[in-house]
């Protein structure tokens, strides 16, 4: 008897406590359905949605009683969008103007306005490849903790690159100076030191200047800033922590060193050669090529006030950029969406399907470049990127049918991340 009771005592705390209510379920239906991976869309599609995470994909799936449902009628349901290189903590304007006189303070009071607007263009998720004084890692944490409205952010603190490079301060005046955290780092050992501090400060991944760039007063346009083994040490020290590397790389030999060093993706690739092509195959390399810029660029060079030596470089690889993407594509290179917005303005990220579609991709292909491939070089597969089970509930729908008519994804009407609706009805509303 004293047993017993000792033992209906020591159950009695947990008898006496509430039990805990299970999560609602919400089930969300659709025309069709895209799903970042397969190559045909399911159709009379049903999604079932608990805690913030998908539970089940099907075809006329039963929807369970007591059920919040989301019926999207026609629509076009597909995986949250990734972008793969942006800057998302500025925006295009007068070139010497936010050099000069914009600080990392106005830069980080400005960011939420770019992340909400991404998000409501349908990217949940985006890779971060470059930001001043680490605010894309402030900003991330603030998305994270839902203070902030916004994607995703897979950050990389400061792009690393050599003095005198594309990640260095240049055409300016010797006289002055800048304060503040920086990417710039030369030699073996600096640059090994140069990945543990954006490591230190919070980066998930790292970006490597291999080459010169465009929007920058060097002379070149693709000239190799770092030897080879400053790039094999960047990209052997990044991997020792974890971290993926992403390369900038206009020029055909700088983005051969940059594969042969190991990196898993090459940035905008504009001069990218046969051989390189070849190189990026056989090594599973990433290309993201940002073939939406050229037009925004040119037609926007008043207002924005570059100087004329960086529109004749525009001027020299835009068009180049996209011939060599058609070539990539037609190879079997793997192909990840990104856009470099920042460059132009966020919220716009979706007009780059239409020219990956114009220079060689099918309308799938494009959307699986922003899904399933996307999600694989972040190495997020197991999260993002498609519609599936297990895999966060970051949905999103369009009025039409995208295979039919990609720029469908510039007009993106429903937007969902992490089991919260942010905008239906082509409306934005608080989750």
């Amino acid at each position: 008897m004293a047993t017993a009771t000792m033992l209906l005592l020591a159950l009695w705390p947990l008898a006496s406590m509430p039990l805990q209510a299970a999560d609602p379920v919400t089930a969300i239906r659709a025309a069709q359905l895209i799903d970042g991976v397969a190559d045909q869309p399911l159709r009379d599609a049903v999604v079932l949605i608990e805690g913030g995470r998908i539970t089940a994909v099907g075809s006329a799936l039963p929807i369970p009683e007591g059920a919040q449902l989301i019926d999207l009628g026609g629509a076009t349901l597909l995986p949250g969008l990734i972008d793969c290189h942006t800057h998302i903590t500025g925006d295009p304007g007068d070139y010497y103007e936010s050099l000069v006189r914009d600080s990392s303070i106005d830069v980080a009071v400005n960011a939420h306005l770019y992340a909400e607007r991404t998000l409501l263009a349908g990217f949940t998720t985006v890779r971060n490849l470059g930001a001043p004084d680490f605010v894309d890692v402030a900003l991330r944490r603030s998305i994270d903790e839902q203070r902030t409205r916004g994607p995703r952010i897979v950050a990389a603190g400061h792009g690393i690159g050599a003095t005198g490079g594309h990640a260095d301060f240049t055409g300016l005046s010797p006289s002055l100076r800048f304060t503040g955290f920086t990417g710039v780092a030369d030699g073996v050992e600096a640059v090994r030191l140069k990945v543990r501090e954006q490591v230190k400060y919070g980066a998930d991944v790292i970006k490597m200047v291999a080459t010169a760039g465009v929007l920058s007063e060097e002379d070149s346009v693709g000239a190799p800033q770092y030897t080879q083994a400053e790039m094999d040490a960047l990209v052997d020290e990044a991997h020792r922590w974890d971290r993926k590397v992403a390369a900038h790389a206009h020029g055909t030999e700088g983005i051969k060193m940059a594969v042969r060093a190991g990196v898993d993706s090459i940035e905008h690739g504009s001069l990218l050669d046969a051989e390189g092509i070849r190189m990026m195959k056989a090594r599973g390399t990433y290309l993201v090529a940002d073939v939406y810029d050229d037009d925004y660029i040119l037609a926007e060079y008043a207002r924005l006030n570059y100087p004329e030596k960086i529109l004749d470089k525009e001027r020299q690889v835009g068009r180049l950029q996209r011939e060599n993407f058609r070539k990539a594509v037609q190879a079997g290179v793997r192909i990840a969406y990104g856009t470099d917005a920042g460059v132009y303005p966020h919220g716009d990220n979706g007009k780059q399907f239409a020219k990956q579609v114009e220079w060689g991709q099918t309308p799938m292909q494009a959307i699986q470049s922003a899904t399933g491939h996307a999600a694989d070089l972040l190495g997020r597969s197991d999260r993002v990127g498609r519609i599936a089970p297990g895999r966060y509930a970051d949905l999103i729908a369009v009025s039409g049918d995208p295979l039919k008519d990609v720029s469908e994804l510039e007009r993106v009407q429903f937007v969902m991340k992490e089991g919260l609706v942010y905008k239906r009805n082509g409306k934005a509303q608080l989750p």
